[in-house]
């Protein structure tokens, strides 16, 4: 006995030793996956003068498809010139050509040339669209373009979405030098430029780099954390948590329980749930819970499958018991759920 237990503290040893043998990047990859977020492009915006206006997504904005239920990411790319951005009563912030400014939460957000302007609402401003084409804000009276920048949206059915909690609400991220800069600034100008190009799959392809930029700020924040930051994102980057966040992930059926998860952890139990829940906000139990239900999410969506046959795939002996739990995870029943997001 006493060796097997000097043999489990070796390899535990020897796991701790290494970060990387769950990479962040696999559970990012695994919440992408599970909770698809539908996106796009919405707004060309060039300003040729001082200005501030107050900016704030809607449903209304983001065109067929998206509902007044979803939760909505606002995303500014800056093709030209420098802004000013402010949330809440936080100090003013900029950002550049080549920089992504994202609403993970869909705060308003005050932008401009300068934010202590006396600020207007964008809405009013912008030119609506005609189909397959881009609205548009062509403001000031100046004629050299001061300020040029794309405005788009990401939308996912999940109300309480781990990656966007662990967000803050604004995050600035510098995408030049990442590989899919040049490719992502061409793609912005020519759609801003041809209006959406009036082809087909046009749209789609805009669906797509909006995620992609969105995954690249993501990446370039998990890199910026400091050492005592919180959350689920920082969890990724502690090499115990994220090998317990890896084997949810990878065998969720599996009857799991504090004590399991914390011998995969090589911690012990008391210490491992207090980091838990420390860094990541709630219990491993209840992330189980949630992960559980997203991955049900999905196969409502995605499958055909029987909600017995979901209730077992994510580790529910009762569809009773699941349906009971899934309605408490995601506000509707499971074959309620299925029937929103399958219109």
């Amino acid at each position: 006995m006493q060796s097997e237990q000097n043999g489990r503290n070796a390899g535990c040893l020897g796991r701790n030793a290494d970060a990387t043998d769950y990479p962040i990047m696999d559970a990012l990859s695994d919440l992408l996956r599970v909770v698809r977020f539908s996106g796009g492009i919405f707004l060309d915006a060039k300003f040729r003068g001082p200005w501030c206006v107050r900016s704030q997504i809607a449903p209304a904005h983001c065109g067929p498809g998206v509902n007044s239920e979803d939760s909505l990411v606002a995303f500014h790319y800056v093709l030209h010139g420098r802004l000013q951005l402010r949330v809440g009563k936080e100090r003013p912030r900029t950002a550049g050509p080549g920089e992504i400014i994202v609403m993970a939460h869909n705060d308003p957000l005050l932008m401009g040339s300068d934010v202590t302007l006396p600020a207007i609402e964008a809405a009013p401003l912008v030119s609506k669209a005609e189909e397959h084409e881009l609205a548009c804000i062509d403001f000031g009276k100046d004629q050299q373009l001061k300020h040029h920048f794309v405005c788009g949206f990401l939308a996912t059915t999940v109300r309480d979405h781990p990656l966007l909690s662990a967000l803050p609400p604004m995050l600035v991220a510098n995408l030049r030098g990442r590989s899919c800069a040049d490719w992502a600034e061409s793609s912005f100008r020519y759609a801003a430029r041809e209006h959406a190009a009036r082809k087909p799959g046009s749209r789609e392809i805009l669906a797509r780099l909006s995620e992609l930029l969105f995954v690249e700020a993501v990446r370039e924040h998990i890199e910026q954390l400091s050492g005592d930051a919180i959350g689920w994102l920082a969890a990724l980057r502690d090499p115990s948590l994220a090998r317990a966040l890896s084997v949810m992930h990878a065998r969720p059926a599996q009857p799991w329980t504090t004590e399991t998860l914390a011998k995969e952890a090589c911690l012990s139990r008391s210490a491992f749930a207090e980091r838990f829940n420390a860094t990541v906000g709630l219990p491993p139990m209840s992330y189980l819970t949630q992960w559980r239900m997203l991955l049900a999410g999905q196969r409502l969506r995605e499958s055909s499958d029987t909600i017995a046959q979901i209730a077992a795939i994510v580790g529910y002996e009762s569809e009773f018991t699941f349906s009971r739990a899934f309605r408490r995870e995601m506000g509707v029943a499971p074959g309620a759920w299925r029937k929103n997001v399958t219109l």
